[in-house]
C-alpha cells in the first residue's frame, strides 16, 4: 500500500470507537475524510449504539485490528491505557508499509518506547500523541503534542485534516512524559474534590468548605467546577484509573514512589467500580445525564456507604 502525499484523500482508521474515537470520526466525515473503525466492543452486546453511531455518519466497521490496519493510511489508536502495546502488537502484521500510527493512549514513556518498536519493526511509522486538555470541548482541535523521529512529518499533515498537532520533541516519550506529568495534576485534583466534597457533605460542611476554597482561590467557580469533575470521573474513571497506572510507573522510572498517583488511581477506580453497579444511575439513561449540583452524586455516594454494602477504599 503506497500512502497518498495528500492526507485528505487518507482512509483515517480508528482503533476503539469510544468517546474520543466517536468525535473524531464526526469531524473527519464532515470533511469528507474516508473513515474506519474497530473496537472490542463490536463483538459484545452493547455494539448496537457504536453500529448505529458509524451507520449514521458514514463510518465503516472493520472486522478485527488487522481488518483496520490493513486498510488505513492513518491509524489513530485511541483505547484504554492499559491496552496501548497490544493493539499495536495485534495491527503490526498487517500494517500497510509506512502508514502512519498515531497514539493518542495516556500510557507511559516506556510503553509508548514499547510500541514504537513493534510498529517501525513492521513497517509502519509511529508517532506518539499527547492529548493536552479534555477532548469534547476542543473536538479534533484538542491541543496535541507529537513526538518521534516521524512528528515533523506528520505534524502538517494532520494539520490538513483539522488537528491542532505540534511537535514537542523529536525524541520518543518526551510528549507522553508532559502528559503523564500534567495527570498528575488534573486527575489528582478531580479525586481530592470528589474526597473533599463528599467528605464536607456527609459533616454538613460543603458551604462552609466551598466559602473557604473561593477566598483563596476566587477566580475558581468551585460549583461548577466540583459538577465537572463529579461527572467526569463517573463517566471515565475507569480509564482515567488505567491512565494514572501509567503515570505511577512514569513517577517510578523516574526514581520517585508514586503515592499520590496510586492514590489518585484507586479513588477513580473506586468511582467507576460505584458507576458500574448503577449507583449513579445507568448509562444512556436520562438519571445519567450530568449534574448541575455535584451534591446530588454525593448523596447517592453516601447513601451507598451508609448501606453497609460497599466500604471506601482504605
Amino acid at each position: 500500500m503506497t500512502v497518498s502525499s495528500d492526507p485528505m484523500q487518507w482512509q483515517v482508521g480508528l482503533l476503539g470507537y469510544g468517546e474520543v474515537g466517536r468525535i473524531l470520526a464526526e469531524d473527519l466525515r464532515k470533511q469528507g475524510i474516508k473513515v474506519a473503525a474497530y473496537d472490542i466492543k463490536l463483538e459484545r452486546e452493547q455494539a448496537r449504539p457504536l453500529r448505529e453511531h458509524a451507520d449514521g455518519i458514514g463510518v465503516e466497521l472493520a472486522q478485527s485490528h488487522a481488518d483496520l490496519a490493513a486498510r488505513a493510511d492513518l491509524i489513530v489508536s485511541a483505547v484504554t491505557a492499559s491496552q496501548a502495546v497490544p493493539v499495536a502488537e495485534a495491527c503490526a502484521p498487517a500494517i500497510g508499509k509506512e502508514a502512519w500510527f498515531l497514539d493518542f493512549n495516556s500510557a507511559s514513556p516506556g510503553a509508548k518506547q514499547r510500541a514504537a518498536s513493534i510498529i517501525d519493526g513492521a513497517g509502519g511509522r509511529y508517532v506518539e500523541g499527547a492529548v493536552m486538555t479534555s477532548l469534547p470541548p476542543y473536538r479534533i482541535k484538542v491541543p496535541l503534542l507529537l513526538g518521534g523521529r516521524g512528528a515533523r512529518e506528520l505534524a502538517p499533515l494532520l494539520v490538513t485534516l483539522g488537528f491542532a498537532a505540534k511537535v514537542a520533541s523529536d525524541e520518543l516519550g518526551v510528549s507522553s512524559a508532559v502528559k503523564m506529568c500534567r495527570s498528575i495534576m488534573i486527575k489528582g485534583l478531580e479525586a481530592m474534590v470528589i474526597e473533599s466534597f463528599t467528605t464536607a457533605r456527609a459533616y454538613g460542611v460543603e458551604d462552609a468548605v466551598l466559602a473557604s476554597l473561593k477566598e483563596t482561590f476566587p477566580s475558581v467557580d468551585w460549583e461548577k467546577q466540583g459538577a465537572y469533575f463529579f461527572q467526569r470521573v463517573i463517566e471515565h474513571g475507569r480509564r482515567r484509573a488505567e491512565e494514572l497506572r501509567e503515570v505511577a510507573e512514569t513517577v517510578r522510572d523516574a526514581g520517585l514512589a508514586p503515592w499520590s498517583a496510586s492514590g489518585t488511581a484507586e479513588r477513580q477506580a473506586w468511582i467507576a467500580d460505584l458507576a458500574d453497579e448503577g449507583v449513579f444511575g445507568v448509562r444512556g439513561m436520562p438519571e445519567f445525564a450530568r449534574s448541575a449540583d455535584w451534591r446530588t452524586e454525593a448523596d447517592r455516594i453516601l447513601a451507598r456507604l451508609n448501606a453497609g454494602s460497599r466500604k471506601a477504599p482504605a
